[in-house]
């Protein structure tokens, strides 16, 4: 069993784990699935899949601009899925998080930039010690300006990157997006403790450094 399920099974249940000091989620409302339907005028949303989305959102979390993030599945067929079916490769989804930001304050632009500094995308259906399709490296666009926005940003990426592999991160417009159960959301607040420990044994950070130097998002 990988160190991510351990983990995740030890939150679920309450235990301890690893060796690990249990922590006690803070309680937050039961997210509800949400499709690609546009939010309202005053905020615009954006989803990206990184790989853990523990990650994915303490990352985006950083970013002044940024309301909310919340970590679920999508690109996959089954409707509604669990942890459980996504993290067994039998529906297709990615770990993603959809962030919901406000365009004054931060421009999709600029959550495209950041995001390719917090990821490895020279592999495919993997990210540091994560194997398989639900830990892909996909841009969610929602809408036709987006998906534009998005495949000019790899386009220029392409062009300047700082290492010779080449970029395998897919671009695709956005479907339904269903969150994630509640001890995934804000994992990396609610379980500091094992969140870091995760993050470093992964490897995460050191693989970013190594591709992106000082450009490195973390």
């Amino acid at each position: 069993m990988s160190l991510r399920r351990i983990l995740t099974l030890s939150s679920a249940l309450g235990l301890f784990a690893g060796g690990l000091l249990a922590q006690t989620p803070a309680p937050k409302p039961a997210p509800t699935p949400t499709t690609a339907s546009a939010p309202m005028a005053s905020t615009a949303k954006a989803t990206f899949a990184g790989g853990c989305f523990w990650c994915v959102e303490s990352d985006f979390d950083k970013i002044p601009g940024v309301i909310s993030t919340t970590s679920g599945y999508t690109g996959g067929k089954t409707v509604n899925p669990t942890y459980e079916q996504v993290s067994g490769h039998t529906t297709g989804h990615a770990e993603a998080v959809e962030v919901v930001y406000d365009p004054s304050k931060v421009s999709y632009e600029r959550l495209v930039a950041y995001y390719w500094h917090t990821i490895d995308p020279t592999v495919k259906d993997q990210q540091f010690c994560d194997h398989g399709s639900p830990y892909r490296t996909v841009i969610f666009a929602h809408g036709e300006e987006q998906l534009k926005q998005a495949q000019a940003a790899r386009a220029a990426l392409e062009k300047s990157k700082p290492f010779k592999e080449a970029i395998v991160t897919d671009i695709v417009l956005a479907g339904p997006f269903y969150p994630a159960e509640d001890y995934h959301q804000d994992y990396y607040k609610k379980n500091p403790i094992r969140y870091k420990y995760y993050r470093t044994s992964c490897g995460r950070d050191a693989r970013l450094q190594q591709l992106w130097g000082d450009q490195a998002g973390h």
